[in-house]
């Protein structure tokens, strides 16, 4: 697993660039987020442990919080549901929310380059990223409860 070539986005490489000294855990938790679909801790470190063993759930949320630190990762925190992680950072996207399952999308700025980034009133603040979350209901629920979206 040490081979640079077993990471076709060579994780080992951006580690490194972001100073981080490469170590297996650590990229098996890089790997591991960049293939999974908006993971939370738990989840990051029941698969890394699959693949290498023993990992403290520690090690792991304080790989995430320096990855996210350092712009490898993004944590998101939708209300009422625990940080999740991707590897999605710096296109200043936006995401859906399922209301019933929890299921996250990614979705694209509506229209042009990250047009939330000019709000109304700026206050005085420099704004240099927007997170917009959408909520409804994920095509699978919607269909699961058709009759309660009858409306549609």
């Amino acid at each position: 697993m040490g081979d640079v070539k077993d990471h076709p986005h060579d994780s080992a490489a951006e580690l490194r660039s972001a100073g981080l000294r490469v170590t297996a855990v650590r990229l098996a938790i890089l790997d591991t987020v960049r293939a999974g679909d908006h993971l939370d801790v738990d989840a990051v470190t029941s698969r890394v442990r699959d693949r290498l063993g023993h990992v403290s759930f520690q090690a792991v949320y304080e790989a995430l919080h320096a990855f996210t630190t350092l712009g490898l990762v993004r944590r998101i925190e939708p209300a009422g549901s625990p940080a999740r992680f991707e590897c999605r950072v710096g296109d200043n996207h936006h995401h859906l929310v399922c209301r019933e399952c929890g299921r996250l999308t990614d979705v694209d700025c509506a229209v042009g380059e990250a047009p939330c980034l000019e709000p109304a009133n700026d206050a005085g603040y420099l704004v240099d990223e927007a997170d917009v979350t959408f909520w409804g209901f994920c095509p699978d629920c919607r269909q699961a409860h058709k009759e309660e979206f009858a409306h549609d």
